[in-house]
């Protein structure tokens, strides 16, 4: 995700300008992360959201993220769950990530696209309360995750432990990544009220509002104070982490992996190692350029109220919103681009699916839980032919797969 995210997700405020003089400042902020057109009034023709070719257009959007999303997060953790050779510490991690987008995914971005484009909230009370503190949610998680993932790499490469991380202290961090997200993300939920909102004699709506106890800056001070922490500071210590990690990797192979019949070993790992930093760098560098637009735009409206008053206001935050959770589904595309052994993987799921035998069809060369044997039946087993099929082998899987430590994906 992430979150952020998110995810994907945002926790920035944006204010309503008042509608007429008993307009109350504790009611005035919503949360982006489900757009409100209540700023603007429906009945207002000017606004560009209310074009039915931009409705099309946002609808085919929101429709791609979702599907893209739904399919492409659920498929990296099936692989993990599936295949023996996946299940590595950073490969937790990143499933970690994958459930987070899919919360985006499921819980979020279809409500976010019909309460944009009614510019009412129908899902009543309960609903009001919970999406926005879900999406919240999952974009801490997302970043919480990065950040791990990102130091835990620092302490194998740049310290050389070729321990692993145990599996029970990784499902231990994993499980302290949304403890700590859910605290972030618990004003979402508290500060929150549902409501009506009078447009105009006769005719009412219901939106989900946040409602601060005390001054109306403070919705500006906890958004600025989430963008530090969702955003800035996540990123910073992500960057120092990977600058110091290429730098280790870039001019040489660790000591403990030189020399002897194993510098072979040591030189293949160190490879394998370049590669998926690279990987991680990149979906990294993906989270941070879908959100930045969006944090810009968060971040300019805080600063100045009448960046509200623009006409294309809701047009430009929704773009920038759809642009952001794009990092939603953006990160198993990379992995099947940039990881030999997901990109494996992922054809041997399709293949099985596809009830396809013999040549590329045997998933017990990248063991899947169970241990499909060729010629047992199944999928994957390919008869008689299957010993001439040309096996389905993970980077993981060779000969150097007894080295596999904590930094291999």
């Amino acid at each position: 995700m992430e979150a952020f995210s998110a995810v994907n997700a945002t926790q920035e405020v944006v204010h309503l300008p008042p509608p007429d003089n008993d307009y109350d400042p504790n009611a005035s902020v919503i949360r982006p992360v489900l757009p409100t057109p209540v700023f603007e009034g429906v009945n207002f023709p000017e606004d560009p959201i209310k074009l039915l070719s931009v409705q099309v257009v946002l609808i085919l959007a929101y429709s791609t993220i979702i599907v893209l999303g739904v399919l492409g997060n659920s498929l990296v953790i099936y692989v993990i769950y599936r295949f023996r050779t996946l299940r590595t510490v950073t490969n937790f991690f990143i499933a970690n990530l994958a459930v987070a987008d899919l919360l985006v995914n499921t819980l979020c971005l279809p409500f976010t696209l019909v309460y944009t484009l009614q510019g009412e909230w129908k899902f009543g009370r309960t609903l009001c309360f919970l999406l926005p503190y879900a999406q919240g949610l999952a974009v801490h998680v997302s970043t919480v995750t990065l950040n791990v993932i990102a130091l835990d790499r620092h302490r194998c490469i740049v310290y050389h432990l070729d321990t692993r991380m145990r599996k029970d202290v990784c499902f231990g961090v994993i499980a302290w990544t949304w403890v700590l997200s859910a605290v972030l993300a618990s004003p979402l939920a508290i500060f929150r009220e549902y409501g009506s909102f009078t447009l105009e004699p006769g005719y009412t709506i219901q939106v989900c509002t946040e409602k601060w106890p005390g001054k109306s800056t403070d919705g500006t001070v906890y958004s600025i104070s989430m963008l530090i922490l969702q955003y800035f500071l996540p990123l910073s210590i992500i960057s120092f982490a990977y600058a110091r990690i290429w730098s280790k990797l870039r001019g040489h192979v660790s000591p403990a992996e030189s020399g002897g019949g194993s510098s072979s070993a040591g030189s293949e790992r160190h490879r394998r190692r370049r590669k998926t930093t690279k990987m991680l760098v990149t979906m990294v560098v993906v989270f941070a350029v879908s959100w930045l637009p969006f944090h810009a735009f968060q971040l300019a409206t805080d600063i100045d109220s009448t960046v509200l008053d623009m006409r294309d206001f809701r047009l430009l935050y929704t773009i920038f919103h759809v642009i952001a959770m794009c990092s939603t589904f953006a990160n198993p595309l990379l992995y099947g681009w940039m990881n030999r052994n997901y990109r494996a993987a992922f054809l041997a799921v399709f293949k099985c699916g596809s009830g396809e035998r013999g040549r590329g069809s045997r998933l017990d060369s990248i063991h899947p839980v169970g241990g499909v044997r060729a010629g047992g039946g199944g999928c994957g087993g390919g008869g008689g032919g299957g010993g001439r099929a040309k096996k389905i082998v993970l980077e993981t899987q060779d000969v150097l797969s007894a080295h596999l430590n904590a930094t291999d994906v």
